[in-house]
């Protein structure tokens, strides 16, 4: 397996993907098609070049889709479900910083 001697950090070509996920190139095209999430790395000639985010996505897609029974339908809303979690939450952890903020600068008014 070629891509086992890669770094882990090390750029994958789409062959090199596509064998070690056990699926064909054009199966990984088409997911690109599907999923907004992937987007790898198009050089000269199209040729694409996976970073290890579009790899463990890959990886996840293709777990979700083969070892969980999930549907590419099924695949794309759980992961536009977990992105607007992740918004969220950010956004939240925002607003209590704001929060925390105005409450140290108010303290330290009244003491001051």
């Amino acid at each position: 397996m070629p891509s086992a001697e890669k770094a882990a950090g090390a750029l994958r070509t789409i062959g090199e993907l596509a064998q070690e996920i056990g699926r064909p190139q054009h199966i990984l095209r088409y997911w690109e098609t599907r999923f907004p999430q992937l987007r790898p790395l198009t050089r000269a000639g199209n040729r694409r070049y996976y970073r290890p985010d579009d790899v463990a996505l890959v990886r996840r897609i293709h777990h979700l889709l083969t070892d969980e029974g999930y549907t590419i339908r099924g695949v794309q809303k759980l992961l536009a479900e977990e992105k607007a979690n992740k918004s969220s939450s950010r956004s939240s952890a925002e607003g209590f910083r704001a929060i925390r903020d105005a409450l140290v600068k108010a303290l330290e008014e009244d003491g001051g």
